[in-house]
């Protein structure tokens, strides 16, 4: 029962992160506003971003001692992995390497969480 609590906000919160997002590229790409107005336009799909870690936040606190430690583990080693790679890119970026988006963190902070996860999980089977 807890998860499909669980799965209806984070999908409703990812749902309005992609409409919120499509509106807002949209109104961004009319050009028009001032600088103010652009930013805010431009910030506005991490309203919803904001209710999705929320819904992860209540989530964890809704799990079991063992599967919040195998989260907790995940997360660190997601933690330490994306600091150590991309503080390595930084200095790979001193020597040639293209400049990197920071929309590139979230990627590699997922899936470093991702493996942790199942890491952690075949670790207490």
């Amino acid at each position: 029962m807890k998860i499909w609590r669980y799965m209806a906000e984070m999908g409703g919160s990812l749902a309005a992160y992609g409409l919120i997002l499509v509106v807002s590229i949209h109104l961004l790409d009319d050009g028009g506003g001032g600088r103010a107005w652009r930013t805010a336009i431009s910030l506005s799909p991490m309203l919803p971003a904001g209710l999705a870690c929320w819904s992860l936040v209540r989530q964890l606190r809704r799990m079991d001692e063992l599967q919040r430690k195998l989260q907790v583990e995940a997360l660190g080693l997601a933690f330490a992995g994306t600091a150590l790679l991309t503080f390595a890119y930084g200095f790979l970026e001193n020597v040639g390497y293209p400049k990197l988006s920071m929309f590139a963190v979230w990627p590699v902070m997922a899936g470093l969480w991702a493996l942790g996860t199942l890491v952690a999980h075949l670790r207490y089977r």
